[in-house]
């Protein structure tokens, strides 16, 4: 389903855009300026990176959460338009919905529960080996992304700073490429 909508919705891509998502969560977040500036730095090295630019993007649900799903005779529909973007990365759908399995496993106890579902997921997603690689490399940005905006919300101190070490250990995965 969301890769219809990506495919069927090409547009030019805005990176600009794709980041100020990012400095807006961070904004909300409340955290001090030393863990800000780490957050920024990790930042600029994604955007200085190729592996987020692309020619075309494409309309961005941008709250694929699971509560955003219902299944009617068997069929799934994707539900709340109302923070869906026309310009963004199609991954930014694909890393929300993997920090929320990430987030949902972690709540029960272990989140390494998640990576055989997130992989079965994004191995589905992907049409071939070459672009499921190409995804794999870019995940962790946008689940970077879906983690810090699961933080905003939760007022439990302790699981709040462990969303926030795994946002900031997702973005420093391009310090690995």
């Amino acid at each position: 389903m969301l890769r219809k909508l990506h495919e069927n919705t090409q547009a030019h891509y805005d990176k600009e855009n794709e980041f100020s998502k990012f400095h807006y969560v961070l904004k909300h977040l409340k955290i001090n300026l030393h863990e800000k500036e780490k957050y920024e730095h990790l930042l600029g090295k994604w955007w200085y990176s190729s592996f987020l630019d692309r020619e075309k993007g494409c309309m961005v649900h941008n709250d694929s959460t699971p509560v955003n799903y219902i299944f009617h005779k068997g069929r799934p529909f994707l539900l709340d338009f109302e923070l869906a973007s026309r310009h963004g990365h199609f991954a930014c759908d694909l890393g929300i919905l993997c920090a929320e399995l990430k987030h949902y496993f972690a709540r029960k106890g272990s989140d390494q529960r998640a990576e055989p579902y997130i992989h079965h997921f994004l191995r589905h997603y992907s049409k071939d080996e070459e672009e499921f690689r190409k995804i794999t490399e870019i995940i962790p940005f946008y689940m970077a992304y879906g983690l810090l905006r699961i933080a905003i919300l939760k007022c439990n101190s302790k699981y709040r700073n462990y969303l926030l070490k795994e946002a900031k250990s997702c973005l420093k995965a391009i310090e690995k490429m």
